[in-house]
């Protein structure tokens, strides 16, 4: 009997005009041999630029009922999610305070970092150790700060009560968004192979802006660090979150613990989660 095998990353990705770093779940394999069901759950960047013929794919292709929006208020209100009919948008901060303070305060925005004109005020954050230490700190202070485990687990619970298909976002797709993705990886029981598979994507969807600006870094005269913090910031540091999932597991034994304890995601409503999007 041959094993079912989960979608290469190409056959994962969806084209959109104006949506970037897009990618469904569906067709990925769980750790009991079952799938994730298509046309159900989406992650992608933020949606300000979403164009007719995106959000028509949307509606007709994934049936969308509900988008997460994970981004803190100044990123919201400056590139608001374009407004799709029949759609409930629900806005869940799941960047801690600190951090929020810290990119309002002046450091770069990193969803601009493919604009060629930034590309000299970006690089220079790369050699700035406060900035150095942020993006070292981004994905534990995330996961282990009491109100973005509320609100992560909000999100869990309108996954599982949707009437349609979910899609949720940040700003780039990669960082807040794939830790909500790795949530539902584990909660419908994807291995940590998988897992760390789909968080490291974003890396491909990325690569060009991440080349552009490690060349010029390197031009500077940067070395590994600040190397390491553009490949962080403009792409993901998959070394960093699976540090995390090893803090996880140190503090509460497994991820699935984590989402029932921290969470409030609880193991029978994983266990429906399950019900409803696997086959």
């Amino acid at each position: 009997m041959l094993s079912a095998c989960s979608p290469t990353p190409k056959e994962r990705v969806l084209h959109f005009d104006g949506i970037e770093n897009a990618r469904e779940l569906g067709g990925l394999v769980m750790q009991d041999g079952r799938t994730i069901r298509t046309g159900k759950l989406v992650r992608s960047g933020e949606l300000s630029n979403a164009s007719d013929a995106d959000v028509s794919l949307l509606k007709s292709r994934f049936e969308l009922s509900d988008v997460y929006d994970f981004r803190f208020e100044r990123e919201r209100s400056s590139k608001p999610d374009r407004e799709i009919d029949g759609v409930t948008n629900t806005w869940l901060s799941t960047l801690p305070q600190a951090f929020v303070d810290a990119f309002s305060s002046g450091r770069a925005d990193t969803a601009v970092v493919q604009s060629a004109g930034l590309l000299e005020t970006v690089a220079s954050y790369a050699f700035n150790p406060k900035a150095q230490e942020l993006a070292d700190r981004l994905y534990p202070a995330i996961v282990m700060d009491p109100t973005s485990q509320k609100r992560y687990g909000e999100f869990l619970q309108g996954v599982l009560d949707a009437e349609g298909g979910v899609l949720w976002h940040c700003s780039q797709g990669k960082d807040r968004c794939g830790l909500g993705s790795a949530f539902v990886l584990a909660a419908l029981g994807a291995d940590r192979k998988t897992i760390v598979e789909d968080f490291s994507l974003s890396n491909v969807s990325y690569a060009p802006a991440v080349e552009a600006l490690s060349a010029r870094i390197t031009q500077m005269g940067g070395g590994e660090k600040e190397l390491a913090f553009i490949r962080a910031m403009v792409g993901v540091s998959v070394e960093n979150f699976e540090s995390t999932l090893d803090l996880i597991d140190a503090r509460y034994g497994s991820l699935n613990v984590y989402l029932e304890k921290a969470l409030g995601f609880s193991a029978e409503e994983q266990a429906a989660l399950q019900s409803k999007f696997l086959e």
